[in-house]
């Protein structure tokens, strides 16, 4: 049968923050750990969505100790404010999800001049970590969770033009944030080790899950394409798709799984990673490409303005 939401074992006592929490991934993520007794916090940018969501957890979860926390990931002023009430609400966190994203939306800029894709799926969230380390920190073990993709394989990171001025696509600009999450978890986890810290980054993904990236991103493109494409998915989420609730199963055993270890990639076990019971998966050659890991931190640390200056480096 495999490992599953009954596996997860109890959470009392944990603090969780996890981002994109409203919805798909995130939502279960959060149920589950309110479930098994951990005091969540669900960051969201949509308030409206947010209120909702933490109605369905309280629903499901009449004991749940869950809390909004207002989180735009595209605005690294919206980050640093986060990151603050955060440190108001909280002493520690024991499990950080950075779990939000979009996916294959037509090239745009946020405030901060960053393309949309890598400034919400990696840089919103390489800032977030870095400024709640003090919390992660007085935590007795952390984990660091983030969510990358199967799509990190087509992936490549055009450092020359990370943010496409010169050439943008949809899928290879997804590929590469998603590759970025990855390189982003080893290389978080190798300086970790060299500080001698006892924190843990691991990484998962969900499998082909039925989530709302899917049906999100075809809103944003050429009105003849959208609804064909919108359409596609939608088979392709009926006929191959396994649900977001089991998506998320691999996420929640690297953050709770006490067999994992430091730098473990979770996803499907089934054919293609697709789908079924979550478990150790592979990688690219690309995403352990160690001059790759050290050189994306240091453009993150100068694009963000963000230093994890208590780590040492690797």
């Amino acid at each position: 049968m495999g490992w599953t939401e009954n596996d997860v074992p109890d959470q009392s006592g944990r603090i969780a923050l996890v981002t994109g929490a409203n919805s798909g991934l995130g939502f279960h993520v959060s149920r589950v750990l309110a479930h098994q007794g951990a005091r969540v916090l669900m960051a969201c940018r949509n308030p409206v969505k947010g209120r909702e969501a933490l109605a369905r957890v309280r629903e499901a979860v009449p004991e749940a100790e869950v809390e909004l926390l207002d989180l735009d990931l595209a605005d690294l002023a919206s980050v640093r404010t986060a990151a603050d009430e955060t440190r108001r609400r909280v002493e520690r966190i024991d499990l950080l999800f950075n779990n939000a994203g979009v996916m294959a939306v037509p090239r745009q800029e946020t405030v901060d001049g960053f393309e949309t894709q890598l400034a919400t799926n990696h840089l919103g969230h390489f800032a977030l970590t870095g400024l709640l380390l003090p919390q992660l920190l007085a935590a007795p073990r952390a984990r660091v969770v983030s969510t990358s993709s199967s799509a990190h394989r087509m992936g490549r990171m055009a450092f020359g033009d990370l943010m496409g001025e010169r050439r943008y696509t949809r899928w290879g600009a997804y590929g590469q944030s998603k590759l970025a999450n990855l390189l982003f978890t080893f290389e978080l986890q190798r300086r970790f080790a060299a500080s001698r810290v006892p924190l843990q980054a691991m990484a998962a993904h969900p499998g082909y899950a039925a989530t709302n990236l899917q049906s999100g991103f075809v809103l944003q493109g050429v009105p003849l394409v959208g609804p064909v494409v919108g359409a596609v998915f939608g088979m392709l989420n009926k006929a191959v798709a396994q649900s977001d609730r089991e998506g998320a199963l691999p996420l929640l055993m690297a953050g709770t799984w006490a067999q994992a270890e430091d730098g473990d990639y979770f996803g499907p076990q089934g054919r293609f990673g697709a789908r079924g019971a979550p478990g150790r998966t592979g990688t690219s050659d690309a995403a352990r490409d160690e001059a790759a890991q050290r050189r994306l931190w240091t453009v993150s640390e100068e694009l963000t303005g963000v230093t994890y200056d208590v780590l040492a480096s690797a």
